[in-house]
């Protein structure tokens, strides 16, 4: 009998520079990790191909559950990057039923793009939606790091391996 596990990961906390926004947050978008992939064709080639440039910009969402005047004053200053961890608990399930729980950590360090005033309407809670350009983001599973994309310092790591150390050291930087 082959031998099935499966990952659940359905809640989390959202920390904003080390302030835990436990209960705060309904809803986080983390961003998406998009490799940029350029086109390349020349002379003797009968066919292309894309070929690895760069990472594209990164945006993360926060839902906030009601109105928190910590995370607008954040959000108001367009100038100031914020940390963000986001941190979850991955349960693992078989046969035996949950045989583990492992930390899911994402980093994220960027501005954030808007300010939202909110929508008020009678007995409803006002939810609020703020947007982050991110150029920092970590994921780290179990302690191991999956991940780093740093854009201002050229690092992108992948399972601890610098990708673009020979980039680095041949542009000088």
């Amino acid at each position: 009998m082959a031998k099935i596990e499966i990952n659940r990961l359905t809640n989390a906390n959202v920390y904003l520079d080390g302030a835990s926004f436990l209960g705060r947050a309904e809803e986080v978008e983390l961003p998406d990790i998009k490799h940029k992939m350029e086109e390349h064709m020349a002379l003797g080639m009968v066919g292309t191909l894309e070929a690895w440039s760069g990472i594209e910009k990164m945006t993360a969402k926060f839902k906030w559950s009601s109105f928190y005047k910590e995370v607008m004053a954040k959000a108001a200053n367009p100038f100031k990057s914020v940390a963000v961890q986001v941190r979850g608990s991955l349960e693992t399930y078989a046969t035996a039923g949950r045989i583990a729980e492992t930390p899911v950590v994402a980093h994220l360090i960027g501005q954030f793009k808007s300010i939202p005033m909110g929508n008020y309407k009678q007995h409803k809670n006002v939810e609020q939606t703020n947007e982050m350009a991110v150029h920092y983001a970590k994921l780290v599973v179990d302690g191991a790091e999956v991940f780093e994309f740093d854009a201002l310092a050229n690092i992108y790591k992948v399972n601890g391996q610098d990708m673009l150390a020979n980039y680095r050291a041949n542009i000088g930087g």
